[in-house]
């Protein structure tokens, strides 16, 4: 896989993931409402696919390294990558109790982490269980954080 394309692979994917998992956990323990966790998610992969897309695209340009059709490869790939995989999170949602889609998503995207994190680690000839323990250890970080975050402003603003 050309390099352009593979940082916005892995950066969409990574992102959708995370902020996708933060906003729904922080949605749900704070409001319990499976409309405002939907509309968490597609805001997730419009509005944040868009913003990451532009963000890498401005940081690749900012290296002075590439050409505009690398950035341009880095910057479509990252804006798909994050709205697939961020979008994907909306099945379970659809699909089951709400608080059945939330284990089923964190599931689904500390897998999905888990196996992005192992490739990488395998292809740089690194410790591929130290690499998917990081991510995976800053990954349920944000799940912690954000569910007590919308605990809290759910008990507090409700």
């Amino acid at each position: 896989m050309k390099h352009s394309l593979k940082v916005g692979f892995s950066f969409g994917l990574t992102s959708g993931i995370i902020t996708t998992l933060g906003l729904m956990i922080g949605l749900y323990s704070g409001t319990h409402s499976k409309l405002a966790v939907l509309g968490g998610i597609l805001t997730i992969a419009i509005a944040d696919a868009i913003s990451d897309a532009l963000g890498i695209h401005i940081s690749e340009e900012s290296e002075n390294k590439h050409t505009a059709k690398e950035i341009w490869e880095s910057t479509i790939s990252t804006f798909f990558s994050k709205f697939i995989f961020a979008s994907t999170f909306i099945i379970p949602v659809l699909l089951f109790e709400l608080s059945t889609a939330i284990v089923v998503s964190i599931i689904w995207g500390l897998s999905l982490l888990s196996i992005l994190s192992f490739s990488i680690a395998k292809k740089q000839k690194g410790k591929p269980w130290k690499a998917v323990a990081e991510h995976l250890i800053i990954a349920v970080v944000v799940i912690v954080v954000t569910y007590y975050v919308g605990d809290w402003i759910g008990a507090t603003f409700a």
